[in-house]
């Protein structure tokens, strides 16, 4: 009796962390830091965050690293499990659910030069002097897509692989502005010495066309619904325990949060 009670104990431990079938698949790029790669080591707030639901949901993550593009790809087309950190989108809406983690909000960055303020849009379009830089597969919703639509159509775009690469544009004066969280260039430019300094030179301005945004993880329609379901209730919990805040809290100071970084 004593035999099967501790099997039945057993049983149920097993199938208490048993929440995945199989290692769910995670592709990442060096984003802030939201995603941290230092040679094979991928660390950062997202990659802690999963690592840590899935000890106690029994959820196994594989990251590798691509760059974003493919990463949105990937996720998009159902070769991938989760993508995080992402903006909720129509488009990925279709590919998979939505788990929200904090609120976030893009905006204009530039090296403060003394330049008039920056309010709108349609500011930005008739500076036809200020060139702007953008990280292809970044997607802030439809203001943005049209907006970088018209940059292009204007000559005055960069389309760059990554965030540090378009801070090297801004360090060179190769490039004016950029628009994306604040949190992401913050953490490149800290990462990478050939840009040492800038972070003390950049302004953030707000526009109407990029308002407040949800942020968090996609889980893939692909998956087997058992699947979905455990990664749904671990990232859920996640989210309502205000996890990615305090993980933002520990890699910015406040003063660089304030304007674009708010809980959930």
């Amino acid at each position: 009796m004593k035999g099967l009670l501790l099997l039945a104990a057993s049983l149920l431990a097993h199938n208490a962390i048993a929440g995945c079938t199989r290692e769910v698949t995670v592709p990442v790029s060096a984003n802030g830091a939201s995603v941290i790669v230092d040679g094979q080591n991928i660390k950062g707030i997202y990659p802690d965050l999963l690592r840590a639901i899935g000890a106690k949901a029994g959820c196994q993550f594989a990251f590798t690293v691509v760059p974003r593009a493919r990463q949105v790809a990937m996720f998009t087309s159902g070769s991938a499990d989760v993508l995080a950190p992402a903006s909720r989108t129509a488009a990925r809406d279709k590919a998979g659910t939505f788990i929200p983690m904090i609120n976030h909000r893009a905006m204009l960055i530039s090296v403060n030069s003394g330049r008039a303020p920056i309010t709108s849009a349609h500011d930005l379009l008739a500076r036809r002097d200020l060139r702007v830089a953008v990280v292809r597969g970044f997607d802030y919703g439809e203001h943005y897509t049209a907006l970088v639509d018209e940059l292009g159509k204007q000559g005055r775009l960069f389309v760059e692989v990554d965030v540090i690469a378009v801070a090297r544009l801004l360090h060179a004066g190769s490039a004016d502005v950029t628009i994306m969280g604040p949190t992401l260039m913050a953490g490149a430019i800290r990462r990478d010495q050939r840009v040492h300094g800038l972070q003390e030179k950049l302004k953030a301005e707000a526009i109407a066309e990029l308002p407040w945004q949800q942020s968090g993880a996609y889980i893939s329609h692909k998956l087997k619904p058992e699947d979905q379901a455990a990664l749904r209730e671990a990232l859920d919990k996640a989210g309502k325990s205000n996890q990615i805040m305090e993980g933002y809290l520990h890699y910015f100071r406040a003063d660089v949060l304030n304007d674009s970084v708010r809980a959930r």
